[in-house]
């Protein structure tokens, strides 16, 4: 995904700036970073006397978007007639509510599906067994996996599809293996009494199978999820995001792109969990005002407090498309090299999608209208 290539070799700099990136800034000065490849390629330092992101109109179709997917409020007994929040040819993005016991299968036959659980608890049963879940959890399925899930508190969850693709972990490299979250931390299913008292429940079973966006019905006499064991190096997994570690640094502060949990072909999920503030008093201790020019930026608000947004409550998702600079909002900047506590109170998944996003039907029904004029000074 990040490609390898000879960047041309510039060197150079001029007027006031800072020697290190995100710290040590020219007094009254705001640093915007303008980058290749998200954060992975060669990568300029602008400083300017004003927030780069001053505007007093945003007119068009790049303007940053925001949708408050907790009044979705409808409670949907499948998972393939919950609305799109946003999507491309290479990930889908869902928010789905359940209430109840799923009625019918499921099987994603179009790529990898990743669950990730807002709200709510209960058990999900698959072609593995049963894994329970909880609120923060990230579900992992693979593609062809059957599966139902069965609440025990009302559920809601953010479903991101790898369309016709893959999930996989990030590349560690000088951090190791460990890093992050240790791969004993991931729980497969097991094939404990609860599944097999769910086996033998009699009567006809449906299967809705997703496929290129359709949905088939296949119905069995008997229930088909009735393994009696497995082997093997593929099954779905569980990670709480209260199992990561997140790298930081007290010196720097590192970009978004160091807190990837998964990743597909054309497109990283990120996870925001509680971290130190970085102490050093020249370091920032609010994101960056950023350029990302090759990536589409999607955030959910899971829980706790955004210290870098305003009227921003959880269950919200932002949605910054590449092409315009952004960064924190007028309010946050008054704590850009001192913040009030030690450490941030967030838990958010960030989506970066290598290709733009089109809005789905769900987003556009729930959008927050006036998000553009939140970076408007105060």
């Amino acid at each position: 995904m990040m490609a390898k290539r000879n960047w041309i070799p510039v060197r150079g700099a001029q007027g006031r700036h800072s020697r290190q990136a995100h710290a040590d800034l020219p007094e009254g000065t705001y640093e915007r970073e303008i980058s290749k490849e998200g954060f992975f390629g060669p990568a300029a330092f602008i400083h300017h006397p004003r927030p780069p992101t001053g505007w007093t109109k945003f007119e068009g179709p790049l303007r940053p978007r925001a949708f408050d997917l907790a009044r979705l409020n409808a409670a949907e007994p499948t998972p393939w007639t919950a609305g799109r929040v946003l999507y491309n040819p290479a990930v889908e993005i869902r928010f789905w509510k359940l209430a109840q016991p799923m009625p019918a299968l499921a099987r994603n036959a179009d790529g990898d599906q990743l669950l990730f659980v807002h709200e709510g608890a209960g058990d999900l049963f698959c072609d593995y067994g049963r894994l329970s879940y909880a609120a923060g959890d990230y579900l992992y399925l693979p593609r062809g996996t059957l599966w139902r899930l069965v609440p025990a508190q009302p559920t809601s969850m953010l479903m991101i599809e790898a369309t016709n693709s893959h999930f996989g972990l990030p590349d560690r490299g000088l951090l190791g293996g460990h890093a992050l979250f240790d791969p004993a931390m991931l729980e497969t299913p097991a094939l404990d009494g609860a599944f097999a008292d769910q086996a033998a429940t009699p009567g006809e079973v449906s299967v809705e199978i997703k496929k290129r966006g359709q949905v088939s019905v296949v119905t069995y006499p008997y229930n088909p999820l009735d393994a009696v064991g497995w082997h093997g190096d593929l099954a779905p997994v569980r990670l709480n995001v209260r199992d990561l570690r997140p790298v930081s640094s007290h010196r720097y502060h590192l970009p978004p792109s160091v807190h990837t949990t998964f990743v597909s072909d054309r497109f990283v999920v990120c996870t925001f969990a509680p971290r130190p503030f970085e102490t050093d008093p020249g370091a920032l201790k609010v994101p960056f005002f950023h350029n990302n020019d090759d990536y589409d930026e999607v955030l959910f608000y899971h829980a706790g407090d955004f210290f870098s947004r305003d009227h921003i409550e959880a269950g919200m998702m932002t949605f910054h498309p590449s092409g315009f600079t952004h960064g924190p909002h007028p309010k946050a900047l008054k704590n850009m090299l001192v913040q009030a506590k030690p450490a941030t109170d967030e838990y958010a998944v960030m989506i970066d999608a290598r290709d733009p996003l089109e809005v789905g039907e769900a987003g556009a029904a729930v959008e927050t209208a006036d998000y553009v004029d939140s970076w408007k000074a105060p």
